[in-house]
């Protein structure tokens, strides 16, 4: 079912129901492996997922249409990371890199992120970034987005965007040669 079709059904209240759940149906996959990449932990990008679709839920009424409904979603769910991110270091009185540690040992330990030898140290290497940098590498690198699209959901220009891309690239890449 296309977006347009979802947020006509919404509007109605006998198919309100039906069209949440087809939007939950396309885009849970989606935000989950978008936060996962984020938290790391199952738990947590579980929990986040839930707290995203709770958002949607409440806020679609007034979705202007704008933008399109997956940056929007988007957009929910890297609020919802960054958040969440912020509230741990907070709540546990943690300086930046022992966050980072804390996220490097669940990555070590987890079963469920499948991968070689490579990719467990590009996941390390993306550890080290600051939230928001990582967040732009994952959704370019992992999600393919557009820089226009990472735009809309990040509020951040297209040049900015660019640099940062890159300059996440040039860490990456020293962090995976010191190996």
């Amino acid at each position: 079912m296309e977006d347009k079709e979802i947020l006509e059904k919404f509007q109605h209240p006998d198919s309100r129901n039906l069209a949440f759940n087809q939007l939950v149906r396309k885009y849970q996959q989606k935000v989950y492996w978008h936060v996962r990449k984020m938290v790391i932990d199952h738990d947590d990008a579980d929990d986040l997922t839930q707290e995203v679709f709770v958002k949607v839920w409440t806020n679609l009424e007034n979705f202007r249409k704008d933008s399109q409904l997956y940056t929007w979603i988007y957009r929910i769910a890297t609020n919802e990371c960054l958040n969440f991110l912020s509230a741990k270091k907070k709540r546990f009185f943690l300086p930046i890199h022992d966050v980072a540690a804390e996220l490097t040992q669940k990555l070590d330990s987890t079963d469920t992120l499948s991968g070689d030898e490579v990719q467990l140290k590009l996941q390390k290497a993306l550890l080290r970034l600051p939230d928001k940098q990582r967040l732009v590498f994952n959704m370019k690198y992992f999600d393919d987005l557009k820089y226009e699209e990472i735009s809309e959901i990040l509020g951040t220009s297209v040049g900015a965007l660019k640099a940062s891309y890159h300059i996440a690239v040039k860490k990456i890449e020293e962090y995976l040669k010191k190996d």
